[in-house]
């Protein structure tokens, strides 16, 4: 059995037995982890708000060999996400963080990449107060990180170069298409992917999120790209994702 530390964010709980818990956590050196937090949920608890969502932590636990859950032992709050809660659209994003990081994830394989990304976007949210930069901002780094994302200015069908041209994209089929192959497959009820969120995605990955050009971040913008990028996740994992309607009905 070794004993370690990791600095580590919470994803997700679950109640187990009659006062523990099973705590998913996003480490920096280890990757994910899950592992029981015994008496976690009884009134005078050691743990106290550190297994909140998304909890920034410097976590203690036990790995025992051929166990799948770690033993968590203590740990400690570095920052909480508190601050955000009070508007909802940014505690939906909270959410929506979380979610696509238990779900796209795979266990006990160290994701620094990963873990600084999570680590900007909720600095970003703390500092700046936007969700909707933020959101964008994780999105696209989350679905490139995993190896997901396509060509976002050639059709996949043909390979003509879109540039400013109308692009559309839908559901089961990975990357975007002109208007003549939109037709010439029957893409019945695609969506169009405008040249403006196109031009937002490439300088999202090519500038630091508080480096980003100045314009007004609404709900509305680059929606449609939340929305493409979003489907590919929801593809990779095979389930539709909870929080992603939710957010963006906020």
């Amino acid at each position: 059995m070794s004993a370690r530390v990791s600095e580590a964010f919470v994803l997700q709980t679950w109640p187990f037995k009659e006062g523990d818990l099973i705590v998913s956590f996003l480490t920096r050196d280890h990757g994910k982890l899950r592992g029981v937090a015994r008496r976690a949920r009884r009134p005078k608890s050691g743990f106290g708000s550190g297994l909140e969502r998304l909890s920034h932590i410097r976590m203690s636990y036990f790995q025992r060999e051929n166990r799948e859950l770690v033993s968590i032992d203590s740990c400690d709050l570095l920052h909480s996400q508190f601050a955000v809660l009070n508007d909802f659209a940014s505690a939906c994003a909270l959410d929506f963080f979380a979610e696509v990081s238990e779900q796209l994830l795979p266990a006990a394989e160290p994701n620094e990449k990963y873990f600084r990304l999570i680590t900007t976007v909720l600095e970003h949210l703390k500092d700046r107060g936007n969700p909707w930069r933020a959101v964008t901002y994780f999105s696209v780094w989350a679905v490139k990180l995993a190896g997901l994302l396509p060509e976002l200015h050639a059709c996949l069908g043909c390979g003509l170069w879109l540039e400013a041209d109308r692009a559309y994209f839908t559901r089961h089929r990975a990357g975007l298409y002109c208007r003549d192959c939109r037709h010439a497959l029957d893409l019945r009820g695609a969506w169009e992917l405008a040249p403006e969120s196109r031009v937002i995605a490439e300088e999202i990955l090519h500038t630091p999120i508080a480096q980003l050009p100045d314009r007004h971040w609404s709900q509305s913008t680059a929606a449609d790209m939340r929305r493409f990028l979003a489907q590919q996740l929801e593809s990779q994992i095979e389930r539709k994702l909870i929080t992603f309607p939710v957010l963006e009905a906020a």
